[in-house]
């Protein structure tokens, strides 16, 4: 469950330079100005990560697309919005956007793996972020219901290309010919 951190008076926005005064181990992101802790995650969550990431790199690296990130690596869409994607793909291209062990500017591709706690940030909130900042391609894995949704940015809005539930095949808008069986990633 992310956590909103107090300790701005009323009006106030936390800001990137802001985030990176922050002292101690916990992970952060900064959403519109606001702070929020992420928790540690869970097993099925990290399972669900581990497997989707370890393909996506393969395939990525195979094919010498890109890089392929897990978290936490932060994101920097703007000066009030700092996220740590689960995974993450930056292309050959976006590369040159890495500065300061930093991503300053939306990757091609994000993963956010969806618990129950973080449904409505994944789902909604994250999900407008992405889209306003230009991530092509916004991967939501529910690992509890076993399902996994591939939107991909279509005239500036997300459209879905691919879903799968239980068994069946997603595919990627960004990485051609880059497919994942469900059962593959969430067993």
């Amino acid at each position: 469950m992310a956590v909103a951190v107090k300790g701005r008076p009323k009006g106030k926005v936390w800001t990137y330079e802001d985030y990176l005064r922050l002292e101690d181990d916990k992970r952060y992101e900064v959403i519109n100005g606001r702070l929020y802790e992420m928790p540690a995650p869970g097993f099925e969550h990290q399972k669900a990560s581990i497997k989707l990431a370890s393909l996506l790199l393969q395939f990525a690296e195979g094919k010498g697309k890109g890089q392929v990130l897990p978290a936490p690596f932060d994101v920097i869409l703007s000066d009030t919005v700092v996220v740590q994607p689960d995974i993450l793909f930056i292309s050959n291209d976006n590369l040159k956007n890495i500065k300061r062990g930093r991503l300053f500017g939306p990757p091609d591709l994000v993963v956010e793996i969806v618990s129950p706690t973080s449904y409505v940030r994944d789902r909604y909130d994250k999900f407008v972020l992405y889209e306003r900042y230009g991530v092509k391609e916004y991967w939501l894995v529910y690992p509890e219901h076993k399902v996994v949704e591939v939107w991909c940015l279509r005239d500036g809005k997300y459209v879905l290309h691919s879903f799968a539930v239980e068994r069946g095949e997603v595919s990627s808008c960004v990485l051609k010919d880059f497919k994942v069986k469900v059962e593959e990633v969430l067993k």
